[in-house]
């Protein structure tokens, strides 16, 4: 898997995408969306205003690639705050931005689908993808969330581990989960430097 984002003319990018590829991208946004869960549509015939201000969980997932994801927003012990007040405030702040952060995850990763599902093939199976402005950027978020998921998994815990994961032998159980991390790592990568002027 060589596959890097270019940048198009007048903006956007586009990668060559491969069939296994294209497969793999599909798949793993899949799971990426059921990790994340339904989202909360309001029930039939009730106040949709209600729902926008509905107030989401309190407590931190206990799954933890979910926990990275939406991890606490007060953590910081030099924040001067007894560990009461730190805990007492990130459960306000979960309660009242975790439903739309789970919301712009879910929608980061349906634009990954959808375009992944729009693409016309080609004789080998593979496709050029090419994506505007504001699809580069929901697909940045969705490699972003697949990284930290894949990396939580996989107990990735600083960017110097790569050298390591890099030397795992081919019989490592862990080295599929392995190359992706890497390979959507490098895609992030390409896709930032086609955004950057």
């Amino acid at each position: 898997m060589s596959s890097h984002f270019e940048p198009l003319t007048g903006g956007g990018a586009a990668v060559r995408l491969d069939e296994v590829e294209i497969s793999i991208l599909r798949s793993l946004a899949v799971q990426l969306l059921e990790l994340i869960g339904p989202g909360d549509e309001p029930a039939q015939g009730e106040d949709p205003l209600a729902a926008l201000f509905a107030e989401g969980p309190s407590e931190p997932p206990s799954d933890p690639a979910l926990a990275r994801l939406f991890p606490d927003a007060y953590t910081d012990p030099e924040a001067g705050l007894p560990d009461e007040e730190l805990r007492a405030a990130s459960s306000d702040f979960r309660r009242f931005t975790e439903t739309d952060l789970r919301t712009k995850k879910r929608e980061d990763a349906l634009a990954v689908v959808r375009s992944l599902d729009s693409l016309t093939r080609d004789g080998d199976g593979g496709a050029v993808l090419e994506l505007g402005a504001e699809d580069c950027m929901r697909w940045l978020g969705a490699l972003n969330d697949l990284r930290l998921t894949i990396g939580t998994r996989l107990d990735v815990s600083d960017e110097d581990q790569n050298e390591d994961l890099y030397r795992l032998p081919d019989s490592d159980p862990r080295k599929p989960m392995v190359m992706a991390y890497l390979w959507l790592g490098a895609l992030q990568e390409t896709l930032v430097e086609t955004l950057m002027p």
